[in-house]
């Protein structure tokens, strides 16, 4: 079966003086985030620093890697890896269930591309398995995907509660309540580019499917 696989995985968390609270931290967004961006069989920690889940199409793992990273961002900084292509389950009853298949390799080899000296700084990769046929270029995707993680970061902490709460369709006078701050405050951050990295999931959402 054709899928989408994630694999994400914690930045730099071996340097932190309190292992203990990113695991937990981890765990809370994980349960989070799979109620906002929800997987086909749960997202989880798999062992030491990483994650996983199976979407059912690339809007929808698009979202979740930036649902998670928003989430964790306070605590350590992620990154992930999308693999387009096929999933075996060689174990069900196991929890999380053994798995194998084109699409794992292919976030495997996602995760791998992050890891090279020259591409440390990005923090999400989507491969293409041989074969698989993705909904737009890969390239196109990619280049996507190093936007807009450059954007999260260039807006800063501040602005990562508002683009959690701005994900979902709510207004800005909405998002002002729920973050706990002036709609004024919200207004500049959406103009220093906020409003661009929401706007832009809404559109993957349509194109890609996800939401």
């Amino acid at each position: 079966m054709t899928t989408y696989a994630v694999i994400g995985d914690l930045v730099g968390s071996r340097r932190s003086g309190d292992r203990r609270a990113v695991q937990v931290a981890l765990a809370d967004a994980l349960t989070e985030a799979d109620r906002r961006a929800p997987s086909v069989d749960g997202l989880h920690a798999t062992v030491g620093d990483e994650f996983q889940a199976v979407y059912p199409s690339l809007g929808a793992a698009v979202r979740a890697t930036l649902v998670v990273r928003l989430l964790l961002r306070p605590v350590v900084d992620t990154r992930y890896g999308i693999g387009l292509g096929d999933r075996a389950v060689l174990d069900g009853s196991r929890t999380p269930p053994l798995e194998d298949g084109s699409a794992w390799w292919s976030a495997r080899a996602a995760i791998d591309e992050l890891g090279r000296p020259a591409t440390r700084r990005r923090r999400t990769w989507f491969v293409a398995a041989e074969g698989a046929t993705p909904p737009c270029p890969v390239d196109v995707v990619n280049a996507l995907l190093l936007c807009r993680d450059a954007l999260v970061d260039r807006v800063g902490a501040t602005a990562h509660p508002m683009l959690l709460a701005g994900l979902d369709g709510s207004s800005q006078r909405d998002v002002a309540a729920a973050v706990g701050v002036s709609e004024s405050a919200v207004s500049q951050q959406y103009g220093r580019g906020l409003g661009a990295l929401r706007d832009a999931q809404a559109l993957l959402d349509g194109a890609l499917g996800g939401g």
